[in-house]
């Protein structure tokens, strides 16, 4: 995510958030580690921690990093009941998805960015955000992804196009603007940076009360 706002600070969304169940796709592809403790994962945009704290669980290496300091705050808390104080506040930080400079070239078997490029706010900061999560990746490592495509609709009342923005809109319940972008179109991205599917990029359509909830979600791995 990036800086944080009044939406990403609240207390009411960072328990929303702490709620939510680990993502499913992510509990099936760490099936495939039969080392956890050998493989380093970085979860960018780790919200309020349900993937940080079910990677930490299963023994992976996992350091999360989120725009929301209220949001790191309550990962580093869940984490501590795992790893202890220490080593938590030692593994979540508090930066922006486009801003890895923190961890060297390659560090990283496994990047998780579950719902957060999308959360660019101009082309210009979504392409430094992919290339910083590539450039994290060590050669063969795995991204696994999911970003709001074009049809995403929270509100119901309807997202907007930004003119002379190819790919932005406006009309989110966060605030701001948004990149987004179907499954086709992910790949495509993806592979600027090195990226490419190891499976089929999938577009959900879950079923919501409110609105449209449409998403595009890889699994990609760097070429070298």
């Amino acid at each position: 995510m990036g800086l944080s706002t009044p939406f990403w600070d609240s207390p009411e969304n960072v328990e929303r958030f702490a709620a939510r169940e680990p993502d499913v796709r992510l509990m099936e592809l760490v099936r495939a580690f039969p080392e956890p403790s050998r493989v380093r994962v970085l979860d960018v945009g780790c919200a309020a921690g349900r993937n940080a704290v079910a990677l930490a669980e299963r023994g992976f290496a996992v350091e999360a990093l989120d725009g929301s300091a209220a949001m790191a705050a309550r990962t580093r808390e869940r984490l501590a009941l795992v790893l202890g104080a220490e080593e938590a506040a030692r593994r979540v930080f508090v930066g922006p998805m486009d801003d890895l400079s923190r961890f060297a070239d390659g560090r990283f078997d496994l990047v998780v960015a579950l719902g957060i490029y999308h959360c660019a706010h101009s082309r210009a900061e979504w392409d430094r955000a992919l290339s910083e999560s590539a450039r994290v990746l060590a050669p063969g490592g795995r991204l696994l992804v999911s970003v709001f495509t074009p049809e995403t609709d929270l509100t119901g009342g309807g997202i907007r196009a930004v003119p002379g923005e190819p790919g932005v809109y406006e009309g989110f319940d966060s605030g701001g603007r948004h990149v987004l972008v179907h499954a086709d179109e992910l790949d495509r991205e993806m592979a600027r940076f090195g990226l490419v599917p190891v499976a089929p990029t999938r577009t959900a359509r879950p079923k919501v009360e409110t609105g449209r909830r449409v998403s595009a979600n890889g699994l990609y791995a760097r070429t070298a």
